[in-house]
């Protein structure tokens, strides 16, 4: 039997190879995610060990003690280096400081000290060196880029009051992974004493201890806990807090693991369909051959031996293919996250035994599980059929069965339950549940694929008959042929579709519901706002802006946090404007109350942080603390507002006198002043500040769209590998076919069919496979969005539902053209048989 089964595979070797492609992409998916999240991690753990490199003891605030609002001071680093076995100290602190470009324009960066202990350091140079004084520094290699400066030259920051502060660039670094910790902006080093200048609120949030030779870190850390005091300061080794990063960044990469798994699943679950549909074929094609192993003294298990033993080496050569084609996934996505960051990425392919493991285990479990009841069906051949002169391979099966219709019944009544429970769930419940019960009408959908094939076919086969005559009819024939067939060629394709306009519908109705939620909520033409997030633009700006003579009015904005006189883990975030643009410039849909005429001393509170704090029209809101402490009165509960509440701008005074300046200014230019003019007129003002941009309602719109392009790329990405996948699947079953109808083809040919004809039979044939699966996906898709966008809408954030009909138009016609080159293979070599050999095939 072993020599049997080894003669198969040898005689089946080209079929085999072909089929297994499907899994040979879902493993390489598959290893890619595995190699890509173990590659980031490796690279994070090389960059966030460059931080606690060198210290032996680190001490952070606590947040209990006086220190807590202005950080470590000096003379507590004072007392540490003085301490007994310390060999070094060094305060760490980061500032976000403007930095100025050539064009005039600031752009926000972070201002870091210099270690004086060399060990301590935590940026590796890549040119020059470390800065020696006060006007030196080192940047990063994006700050050079941004700037366009170089070595040697001066680069230039901004303090708070927009003076000019030029520092010369005598090295370079690489960020690494500081710049995710940094947000992504630019970063400068400078000695410490050149940090003060630039504010008069440097905040050390960390301090860095080097232990003399001879002294452990745990002995350090028990001195400088008794020297600092443990209520104000965390004192950890720097072992643990190693352990600690190491566990962080562990937590991050998983996540992004689990999101690709969930791609990748996706994938294995197309290519299951696909290897489960290609041996459905193949245990067809063999009827005789299984049958004349009976008659011969094969058992039914040796038989169902033989053709899982077949999946097993398809899965296993899968695997090693699918397993270095992995590696060459892992290696093109870190490069493209590379380009994406603007960063030096080294390309890290770490190939871990669990990697190895997952990449054999899927390839070959899913192959065997897709093969196992087609090798099932195989040992039911009974041994008379051997007997046969002719064997109809692929003879169709009338009747679906009632277990089938009964089972997809019960799929479709729980997505349905699921989907009405999820309608009144609260946003994020309602997206999971709500999806869930999606998923399980999408199975309702595959399992009734049989059932859905005979008529859709006929209402597809329709034009191509009218338009190409004989073969489009032929093709038609043969796509309804056995319905069976057809439903598991075309499901990995509705499969994929499904999910891709899915979400198309989804982030397009976001798209939409933002755009007009900018509209309604920003009526002011442009809107004037800070380059730099740390910094506020100063009051004079307003004035100027409001003496412009075509601008109309505008409305000045601050947003300021407030902590709670009774929580310390409370407190509101609050907006604030001047109280004749509350209404007009500056109007949330009030839900209770009123907003007009808003008043010093009270509040307009955003709904939902009404709900959790208990309060209503006419309730009170302690904030503040000490001398700034007032009691707001809600005088209205409001949709649409950033915050949890507006106010005027005389109440924010009273809790931040000190604080002069806005977030934004929103400007309204007269009537009849023309965009491009009213523009012109604001920049004339908006030139003289660093940090003043002008944004318009179009473009806070197009920034809205272009990241949600950009997420909706991504999933398109991730999802597209399914598609294809599944396309392969058509090609595959075309492919097969073509083979189990060579009699039948050249039958064809010689009753007059040209090969032109046939090549167009098989073309159109794949077509209609692709268009039935395609068609069924997108109105699922639709159908689907709908669902999750009512599920996620509400009374305070409803969704407006739109369908994106150019693209689901485009998706329709690459279905067509990939069906197409589909057949491109299976349709020549149908041509290029002759019709004696064909008809002399067996």
């Amino acid at each position: 039997m072993l020599r049997t089964i080894i003669a198969g595979v040898k005689a089946r070797t080209a079929r085999l190879l072909l089929s297994s492609i499907a899994i040979m992409l879902g493993v390489a998916f598959v290893t890619g995610t595995l190699v890509l999240s173990d590659g980031i991690t490796a690279g994070m753990e090389d960059e966030f060990a460059k931080t606690s490199r060198g210290v032996d003891v680190s001490l952070s605030l606590t947040g209990e003690g006086p220190e807590g609002e202005a950080g470590i001071p000096r003379a507590t680093l004072d007392k540490v280096r003085a301490t007994s076995g310390v060999q070094g100290a060094d305060l760490r602190s980061l500032l976000s400081a403007p930095l100025l470009m050539s064009s005039g324009k600031a752009k926000p960066a972070t201002v870091g000290p210099l270690a004086s202990t060399p060990e301590l350091r935590e940026y590796d140079l890549k040119d020059g060196r470390f800065p020696t004084s006060a006007t030196e520094t080192a940047v990063d290699v994006r700050a050079l880029a941004t700037a366009k400066v170089a070595i040697g030259q001066q680069i230039t920051v901004l303090d708070k009051q927009d003076g000019k502060h030029a520092f010369t660039i005598v090295g370079t670094f690489a960020q690494g992974a500081n710049s995710l910790s940094l947000g992504g902006s630019e970063h400068l080093v400078v000695l410490p004493e050149a940090m003060p200048p630039l504010t008069d609120q440097v905040r050390a949030y960390e301090m860095v201890v080097k232990a003399a030779p001879g002294v452990s870190q745990d002995q350090l850390a028990t001195d400088l806990k008794k020297v600092v005091g443990e209520q104000a300061y965390r004192v950890q080794t720097g072992a643990q807090v190693t352990e600690e990063t190491l566990k962080q960044i562990s937590s991050r990469s998983t996540e992004m693991t689990q999101l690709l798994l969930v791609f990748a699943l996706i994938a294995l679950v197309v290519a299951a369909m696909v290897i489960y549909n290609t041996f459905t074929i193949l245990v067809a094609q063999r009827t005789r051959e299984l049958a004349l192993m009976r008659c011969v003294g094969a058992s039914r298990g040796q038989v169902f031996g033989s053709v899982m033993a077949e999946a097993a080496v398809m899965g296993l050569f899968a695997s090693v293919i699918g397993l270095f084609g992995g590696l060459g996934v892992s290696a093109l996505m870190q490069v493209v996250i590379g380009a994406v960051s603007d960063d030096n990425t080294v390309v890290r392919l770490p190939l871990s035994p669990t990697t190895v493991l997952a990449a054999f285990a899927v390839g070959v479990l899913i192959t065997v599980v897709s093969a196992f009841l087609p090798a099932r069906k195989a040992t039911r051949v009974a041994p008379v059929a051997a007997l046969r002169a002719q064997l109809d391979s692929h003879e169709e099966v009338a009747r679906t069965g009632k277990v089938r219709i009964a089972f997809a019944l019960l799929l479709g009544l729980a997505g349905a339950g699921v989907v009405a429970f999820g309608m009144n769930q609260d946003q994020e419940q309602a997206l999971l549940i709500t999806g869930t019960g999606t998923m399980l009408l999408l199975a309702m959908v595959v399992t009734l694929g049989p059932v859905l094939v005979g008529p859709v076919n006929r209402v597809l086969g329709v034009l191509p008959g009218a338009l190409f005559g004989v073969p489009a009819k032929l093709a038609s024939g043969n796509a309804g042929r056995n319905p069976k067939r057809t439903a598991a060629t075309t499901a990995a394709l509705m499969i994929g579709v499904t999910i891709v306009s899915l979400v198309t519908v989804v982030a397009t109705s976001a798209k939409e519901t933002a755009n007009a939620e900018v509209d309604n909520r920003f009526p002011a033409d442009y809107t004037v706002r800070s380059s730099v997030g740390s910094r506020t633009l100063p009051q004079d700006l307003a004035t100027q802006l409001a003496a412009v003579p075509e601008v109309a009015k505008i409305a000045p904005v601050a947003a300021f946090g407030v902590p709670s006189p009774t929580d310390a883990d409370g407190g509101a975030y609050l907006m604030a404007t001047t109280p004749e643009m509350i209404g007009d410039l500056v109007k949330p849909k009030a839900t209770s109350g009123s907003i007009v005429g808003l008043k010093s001393g009270e509040v307009a509170l955003n709904a939902k942080f009404a709900e959790r704090a208990g309060l209503t029209v006419g309730g009170i809101l302690p904030l503040g603390a000490d001398a700034t402490k007032r009691d707001l009165v809600v005088v209205a509960i409001v949709d649409g507002l950033d915050g949890s509440g507006l106010v005027t701008l005389d109440t924010l005074r009273a809790f931040q006198p000190d604080d002069e300046g806005f977030d934004s200014i929103m400007v309204k230019l007269k009537d009849g002043v023309t965009t491009e003019a009213g523009r012109a007129a604001v920049e004339k003002v908006t030139d003289a500040s660093p940090i003043a941009l002008i944004d318009s309602a179009a473009e806070t719109k197009a920034q809205l769209n272009t990241q949600v392009d950009q997420v909706l790329a991504f999933i398109w990405a991730l999802i597209g590998l399914a598609v294809i996948i599944a396309l392969f699947g058509i090609a595959n079953t075309l492919t097969l076919s073509v083979l189990e109808r060579t009699r039948e083809s050249a039958l064809l040919r010689a009753l007059g069919l040209t090969k032109g004809q046939l090549r167009l039979m098989l073309v159109i044939e794949s077509v209609l496979m692709a268009v039935m699966g395609a068609a069924i996906g997108l109105v699922l898709g639709i159908g689907f969005g709908g669902l999750l966008v009512k599920g996620m809408s509400s009374d305070s954030f409803p969704i407006a539902f739109a369908v994106p009909y150019g693209q689901i138009a485009i998706m329709l016609l690459a279905a067509v053209i990939a069906a197409m080159i589909a057949a491109a293979m299976p349709a020549r070599r149908a041509g290029r048989t002759s019709i004696v050999s064909g008809m002399a095939e067996s």
